[in-house]
């Protein structure tokens, strides 16, 4: 199954066009799945990590979530690799650290988010497959939120809890 799911992506030619590259300096960060970045010119960007969901303010593993992103990305360097805006205004984007350090992938692997499927198409190959990856291994570890019997996926927690802020998610 696993195979087939890898194959399919390849096939389907899961591509990801030149991104743009946008560097600066995180100045804060809103959620497990988003941050805000400071730009050589001065100019705030909001900033939605592309291929992951992570859990939201009141949902359980959604403090822990935003602290772990903090921990990684607040203050440092980063290279925003991203291809659009969404309907919100918000770059869509892999966040790199120095040393090529995926952010996003590293919210996976410490079992700090889903691996965001409903978008894969949006992900080069190799990032599409190494994030299924990193989640099936957390998930197998039962690290972070995999530690709870069954955790319950944002895009549901959202459904469920209907409020202002939330609209604004994917």
């Amino acid at each position: 199954m696993r195979t087939l799911f890898l194959l399919t992506l390849l096939f389907l030619g899961v591509t990801s066009a030149q991104a743009e590259t946008m560097p600066g300096t995180v100045t804060s960060v809103a959620d497990g799945d988003t941050l805000y970045l400071t730009d050589k010119n001065s100019r705030t960007h909001k900033i939605r990590l592309l291929g992951i969901d992570a859990p939201e303010h009141g949902q359980a593993w959604g403090n822990a979530s935003r602290q772990s992103l903090r921990r990684l990305v607040y203050r440092q360097p980063v290279q925003v690799e991203w291809h659009h805006r969404d309907q919100y205004g918000r770059l869509l984007g892999k966040v790199v650290l120095t040393g090529n350090r995926d952010a996003n992938l590293h919210q996976l692997e410490a079992g700090m988010a889903w691996w965001n499927r409903k978008y894969a198409y949006e992900q080069t190959n190799a990032d599409a497959i190494s994030y299924r990856e990193a989640e099936y291994v957390a998930r197998k570890k039962r690290l972070g939120l995999w530690s709870q019997k069954s955790p319950m996926p944002p895009w549901r927690w959202r459904y469920a809890n209907p409020r202002e802020p939330d609209k604004v998610k994917p």
